[in-house]
């Protein structure tokens, strides 16, 4: 079983279509993905937007975002989702992983992501591959509230 990973470089009815579908695993709350959404996201340049396939079909998504700051070069990891039919598969690691280079490889400092509580095979993974609990509170404002 091989899983590639891809960085996307444009929108196109299949990615709308498949990252549209895993969009909805991840939040019951987020707006249907449309094609300018998703050009938009791919189109930022602070933006990674990656997808994993197996057997050629997309079956997972990470976005990973890398910014300058004073302290130095930062990346953050944000919408990881695998498809639930494929769990367990080493998607999310391979994804993760292909991450993690791209920041390196941009000369971060750190990578950061959050993860529920309750996702406890997502938060065992990361702490597989290096990442450590930090003791911080994150905080939300809806801005569009």
């Amino acid at each position: 079983m091989d899983i590639d990973v891809q960085r996307l470089d444009a929108a196109t009815a299949e990615t709308v279509g498949a990252l549209g579908r895993l969009v909805r695993q991840l939040s019951t709350s987020a707006e249907p993905l449309n094609h300018r959404t998703l050009t938009q996201v791919i189109e930022c340049s602070t933006n990674s937007v990656l997808v994993a396939r197996l057997e050629d079909e997309i079956v997972g998504m990470l976005i990973l975002v890398t910014f300058p700051l004073p302290t130095g070069i930062r990346a953050w990891i944000e919408d990881v989702v695998v498809d639930s039919a494929v769990r367990g598969r080493g998607v999310g690691a391979a994804l993760t992983q292909h991450a993690v280079a791209i920041a390196r490889a941009a000369g971060a400092r750190t990578v950061d992501l959050t993860s529920r509580p309750t996702r406890a095979a997502a938060n065992r993974l990361y702490e597989r591959l290096g990442f450590e609990l930090r003791d911080s509170k994150v905080y939300r404002l809806r801005a569009d509230a």
